[in-house]
């Protein structure tokens, strides 16, 4: 069992940058695929970007270029550096972790492949 609490989330004007974190707990993050999704207000949840045990990510087209996802398996913690916030990016936030076969799923941007889920950060963009 692994439990995960995200925090970071906060108000910010476009253009601006945040840095989520989860924090898990109970298990080593070491083995799972993780990840972070988002659901905008009206909108179904969406896969933000995966990273894998080696460090290997991929992103939603939305977030390349923009955000980054990051491991620190010591910490057991996972990051999301958000840079060049547009309003767009409004939505809660939601780290997840999942099998590493989860990470070379092309699907896994429906978040089936996850089994744990953190509670959620809110992420603001204000124009």
């Amino acid at each position: 069992q692994v439990q995960l609490v995200e925090s970071g989330g906060d108000v910010v004007q476009t253009g601006g940058s945040l840095r989520l974190s989860c924090a898990a707990s109970g298990d080593t993050v070491r083995p799972y695929c993780m990840a972070w999704f988002r659901r905008a207000p009206g909108k179904e949840r969406e896969g933000v970007g995966i990273i894998g045990g080696s460090g290997g990510t991929a992103y939603a087209d939305s977030a390349k270029g923009r955000f980054t996802i990051s491991r620190d398996n010591a910490e057991n913690t996972l990051y999301l550096q958000m840079n060049s916030l547009s309003p767009a990016d409004t939505a809660m936030y939601y780290c997840a972790a999942g099998r590493m076969t989860a990470c070379y799923s092309a699907s896994w941007r429906q978040g089936l492949s996850f089994g744990y889920w953190g509670q959620g950060t809110q992420v603001t963009v204000s124009s």
